[in-house]
This record gives structure tokens, sequence and C-alpha cells, in this order.
């Protein structure tokens, strides 16, 4: 019997434009294959019409503040919802970039030393500057710690580092993190597989929020991953250390550097897009997974206490 599906969308966070397109796109799929839906977007009233239609599932597709950080998570565990993707601790801690580098260096998981920034230490520019100087060097790369899809990322030189964070002045904490050069690499996990990996080669400067969704950027995806099978199962084996180590459910996307040798984990991201130009299905298309049957594994996995 096919369930019905509420899929939720849009939302209040920066990334609301590739929610919607995530949205869209998992319920062109589900149409096709004669599931019944209805998107809902979070921005507007979205209990009561979610109490009214009465899913079977919950397809979370919001990003960013609010649908990614454990927010609509918990609402869905009050409401005794089955809802896909991981549960609020596990969102939460996520999309904390802060408490997700704290677990991932207690559990031995390189990742790029840092510096968090709250909001008033900004004004002491100079003993901030000789702060990340000691600590990190430059380049620098900052960015807000609780936001997604690279929304305010900025690399830095000296020169030009108190410019660019001046655009980050609204956000009470701000992650300085040392630049890591090398390789960009994504890993996939969905359950306890280890699903595969791709690799970008951007033409901008970085894997930027333009990078990501816009196809006059012109990334390029490379897939398989040009690694040895050693340096293959490492990456595996560290993103399926990630994803349990969070307490991540459903899918998950860890993002890395590998740079001489070493693997660095930026982040792990717990609502992966399901866009036409986004990782995780290409990941699962490469592997014999089609969108409709990794849509299909998400919505089954559903469920609730996650």
């Amino acid at each position: 019997m096919k369930k019905k599906i509420i899929i939720l969308a849009g939302g209040i966070s920066k990334e609301r434009k590739i929610s919607i397109k995530t949205a869209k796109s998992v319920q062109g799929e589900l149409k096709k294959n004669k599931f019944k839906s209805l998107i809902v977007d979070t921005k507007y009233e979205f209990l009561d019409k979610i109490r009214s239609y009465k899913p079977d599932v919950v397809f979370n597709a919001l990003h960013g503040q609010f649908g990614e950080d454990g927010s609509i998570q918990t609402i869905l565990e009050l409401e005794g919802i089955k809802y896909t993707h991981s549960g609020p601790i596990a969102s939460s801690l996520a999309m904390d970039k802060e408490l997700s580098k704290l677990i991932f260096i207690k559990n031995k998981i390189l990742t790029p030393r840092y510096i968090i920034l709250k909001n008033d230490a900004y004004f002491h520019k100079k003993k901030l500057i000789n702060q990340i100087v000691k600590k990190l060097g430059f380049p620098v790369v900052i960015k807000p710690t609780n936001e997604g899809s690279s929304v305010n990322v900025f690399i830095c030189n000296k020169q030009n580092f108190l410019n660019k964070i001046k655009k980050l002045k609204f956000y009470d904490e701000i992650l300085i993190e040392e630049f890591i050069g090398g390789r960009e690499i994504q890993a996939a996990i969905l359950g306890n597989r280890k699903l595969g990996a791709i690799e970008l080669k951007p033409r901008r400067k970085f894997y930027d929020y333009k990078a990501k969704y816009s196809v006059s950027a012109k990334t390029e995806h490379i897939i398989p991953v040009d690694l040895t099978k050693k340096n293959y199962d490492r990456l595996m084996n560290i993103s399926i250390k990630a994803h349990k180590l969070l307490g991540c459910k459903g899918v998950s996307r860890s993002d890395f550097k590998f740079y001489k040798n070493r693997f660095y984990l930026l982040e792990t991201n717990t609502q992966p897009g399901m866009t036409n130009l986004s990782l995780v299905p290409e990941i699962a298309r490469f592997c014999g997974m089609s969108f409709i049957n990794l849509i299909r594994w998400i919505i089954n996995d559903a469920s609730i206490k996650r």
C-alpha cells in the first residue's frame, strides 16, 4: 500500500530556496510512482495542515535553521508522527559546528583547528588577529556556527579578514577555522551502509553556495573518486564513525578535505539536498540505486524516537 507523505519544505532559513527545490524534486518522483503527497511550507502555519492530512510519514526536506537543528524534529516527536532523517539530538549536534568538532576531536577524527569568536570579541581587532596568527595562521575560513550550504562562508587572508568578518556581525558565534588545501571529497552513509563518495572540483575559489547549486558554476563532479582502496576505506570508515558518534539516522553526508594523505572532516550533514545537482542522489545512482529507490528507502526508514 502506498503511503501518504507530507514533504516539509521552505522554512525560515537562508537555505529556503534549496529546500523548496529538494521538496519539488522528491514530490516529482513520488507522483511518478503513484504516492499521494503534499508539500507543506513551515514558514507558515503548518501543524494544522499536518494534523488534517494525517500522513503516514513526514519527509523532512528542510535545510538549515529550524529544519536541520532539532527544532522540527522535536515537534514531530511530540506529535507522534513518523519522520525521516536524524532525530533532535543528532540534528542539533551536527548543526552546531563547534559541538560536532568537539565530538570529532574527542574521538580522534581529524578536523581543522579552530577558534570560536563570540560577537563582542570582534571589537578587540588587534588581539583577535594576533590570536589567529598564533593559533591558526592565515589564510583562515570563517563561517557561522549554525548554517549550512556554505552560507556566509569566506576564505580570508590577513589583509581582508576584518572586512570579511564584518559580513557575519549579525551572528552570535562565528567559527574561525584553519584553511586546509587539497581535494574536496564528500561521502554518503545510508543507515549502516557506506554508500559511496564523490569528489568536487569547483572552478570557483572553493565549493561555495554558488558552486553547489548553480549549473553555470560548472563544478566538476568526479565519481568514482581516484583514491587507493586503503584511502577509500579510510574515508568511508571515518564517515560512518562520525554518523554513529553524532547519532545520525537515515542518510548523512560528511564533507572532507584530503590533503597530504590525510582526511580532514569539516562537518556532517543530516539533511543532504535532493535536487538534480545534489550529491547523495548522484552517489546512489553510481552505486546502482535509482532516485525513487533512494526516496523509498528514506521513507521506509522513517520512525519516531529517532
